[in-house]
């Protein structure tokens, strides 16, 4: 697919903006809409009420009565002009670990409610179904393949707090898993689900076709904001986060779910600079120091 060399610029009704970097997603697009976001943030323009960056897009909110469009418009191809042009493409960020019981009970019955006519394989479980689309020999090799390299927060949307996450990890080493021939009508909470190039934690239980692989153990959506991580926004995740799952049994599940009922819990996490053109010369190399920033928490 040819590469956008500038965004496309279209209107919703008097009160949004949207911005295409470009058709399909990339690192790359990603960069660009996370980083025309925070320097759009960064102005400080009266008006603005939202700016929501996504997989190879952005959207602005705004009032028309305090804004105009034009100036709108101005502001942030200025800001796409400066992102392009920088020969600094870094995101000041973190790297957090998100802890997953894989395998686990929960997304397994509840797979096993919707086989018959939702899912492309009635026989074992989403993630047996994973490792075969894959080409891989088992779903321990899935699961491995899926936790030992670092993810990117590409967008968060779609139900309150869920994170879209897109694989570290060279475009034919990705992993790729269709979504649910049918959706279900029932998810449980915290569902770590994957559909297409997208990983995802089900913020909430609901309705969702992505194929099912375990929980995580603790929130990512908090209204409460009971919890120390919490106490800036009821929501966790931000664009641009880098996550690393990480394997847990029953044991380690009981136990983080035990100090999040004490409120106690708090994620591991490190602040990093994400270096856009590193990640693209070195993705194994540079993933390793992501994942040493971590270690050293």
């Amino acid at each position: 697919m040819k590469q956008q060399t500038t965004a496309r610029y279209t209107w919703g009704g008097d009160e949004f903006l949207f911005v295409e970097i470009a058709e399909g997603m990339s690192l790359e697009a990603n960069f660009i809409s996370n980083s025309i976001a925070n320097a759009l943030e960064a102005r400080g323009l009266s008006g603005i009420v939202d700016i929501c960056p996504a997989n190879a897009s952005l959207l602005v909110r705004f009032d028309p009565d305090v804004l105009d469009w034009q100036e709108l418009e101005r502001t942030v191809r200025g800001c796409e002009s400066e992102v392009r042009a920088s020969n600094e493409q870094v995101l000041q960020t973190r790297i957090i670990e998100i802890p997953v019981w894989y395998n686990d009970p929960y997304t397994n019955e509840t797979g096993a409610r919707f086989r018959e006519g939702y899912h492309q394989r009635p026989e074992g479980n989403d993630l047996d179904y994973a490792a075969e689309v894959n080409g891989l020999a088992d779903a321990e090799e899935f699961i491995k393949r899926h936790h030992e390299s670092p993810w990117l927060v590409s967008m968060v949307g779609f139900v309150a707090g869920l994170p879209f996450l897109y694989q570290l990890v060279d475009r034919d080493q990705q992993l790729e898993v269709p979504k649910y021939l049918s959706p279900r009508t029932d998810t449980p909470p915290l569902t770590v689900g994957y559909g297409g190039c997208f990983s995802c934690i089900y913020s909430v239980r609901g309705a969702g076709g992505y194929q099912m692989f375990g929980v995580a153990a603790a929130p990512i959506f908090d209204p409460s904001q009971a919890l120390e991580d919490f106490s800036d926004f009821m929501i966790f995740f931000k664009p641009g986060d880098i996550v690393k799952f990480t394997p847990i049994d029953e044991i380690g599940y009981g136990r983080i779910r035990a100090e999040v009922d004490a409120g106690t819990f708090r994620y591991r996490q490190a602040p990093v600079v994400f270096d856009l053109k590193a990640a693209l010369a070195d993705t194994e190399g540079y993933n390793a120091s992501l994942l040493e920033a971590l270690n050293g928490v």
